[in-house]
């Protein structure tokens, strides 16, 4: 799953980004509004961080803009502000949740979670093909009950399948949403990726679960 992040404070940034990349989530940050709005209007996220208090664009502005342009990501609000104005603001604009710093980031991973969720409209965090699972929050992949080792990359490709299960996903859509924006990502790399995670994921003597639509991409179904 791929965030945007908007924070000027570099530090913050940048502990933010270790923190979520550890929790296999790929992150593209902007310390300033200019470039935090182009990132949102210009490029694919699973959900927008977003502080307030930004230089050139603030995240008031980059919300308005973004919804104005019909872009329905998540977004979270970020601020040192506490005051119930400045939440109901956000959420007036089209933000969808609000932390106040100083916050943990236990609270954070998990209000990430719940907005990712949402679209889908279920309760159960689980995500599940025939007889596998993976859970995004203990990061667990079993299929049969028998645990599957996943890289960081492979565990976000099955994820971003299972999320669009029976969707065709081209390329292009897999590597905006499983790889940063700095990442240098060759179509034949999702060739690899795929094989190496069909490898630990499908079972001796049935049908891949991954396909290959020639021409098109990829889907996971049954």
């Amino acid at each position: 799953m791929r965030i945007l992040l908007v924070e000027d404070e570099v530090k913050l940034a940048h502990a933010m980004k270790r923190a979520l990349e550890l929790q296999k989530y790929a992150v593209d940050v902007a310390n300033n509004g200019k470039d935090g709005l182009d990132f949102a209007i210009g490029e694919e996220f699973s959900l927008i961080i977003l502080d307030v208090m930004l230089p050139e664009v603030d995240g008031i502005e980059i919300c308005k803009r973004i919804r104005a342009a019909n872009i329905h990501t998540p977004v979270m609000m970020l601020t040192a502000r506490g005051q119930i104005s400045d939440k109901v603001t956000g959420l007036d604009v089209g933000a969808d949740d609000y932390m106040v710093k100083p916050f943990s980031f236990e609270e954070l991973f998990a209000r990430i979670r719940a907005l990712v969720r949402r679209p889908a409209q279920t309760n159960d965090p689980v995500l599940h093909i025939k007889d596998l699972t993976l859970d995004p929050k203990t990061f667990t992949v079993k299929r049969n009950n028998e645990l599957i080792e996943l890289s960081s990359k492979e565990f976000s490709l099955l994820e971003y399948l299972l999320r669009n299960k029976n969707t065709v996903l081209t390329k292009e859509q897999i590597i905006a949403h499983v790889w940063n924006y700095d990442s240098d990502v060759l179509p034949s790399t999702i060739e690899v990726h795929v094989k190496h995670l069909r490898d630990k994921i499908d079972v001796k003597g049935e049908n891949s679960l991954v396909h290959t639509i020639r021409g098109r991409g990829y889907t996971i179904r049954e």
